[in-house]
């Protein structure tokens, strides 16, 4: 049976990634509320091709 609510799945990809020119991507699936929070999503989360923290921002 299917979920229902406000609660839709999205993916998080990191910003910093892309500059680097390293081969791979750090990207993330979480879920969130899209009544209370109808903005994209920036989190702060651990890359592990750049071996640190870096920011992950929602994709479409």
């Amino acid at each position: 049976m299917a979920k229902k609510g406000n609660r839709i799945q999205v993916i998080l990809e990191c910003t910093e990634h892309k500059a680097t020119g390293l081969p791979g991507t750090s990207r993330y699936i979480t879920t969130k509320n899209k009544k209370n929070t109808p903005d994209r999503l920036e989190i702060k989360k651990f890359n592990p091709v750049l071996k640190r923290v870096t920011v992950h921002k929602e994709i479409k």
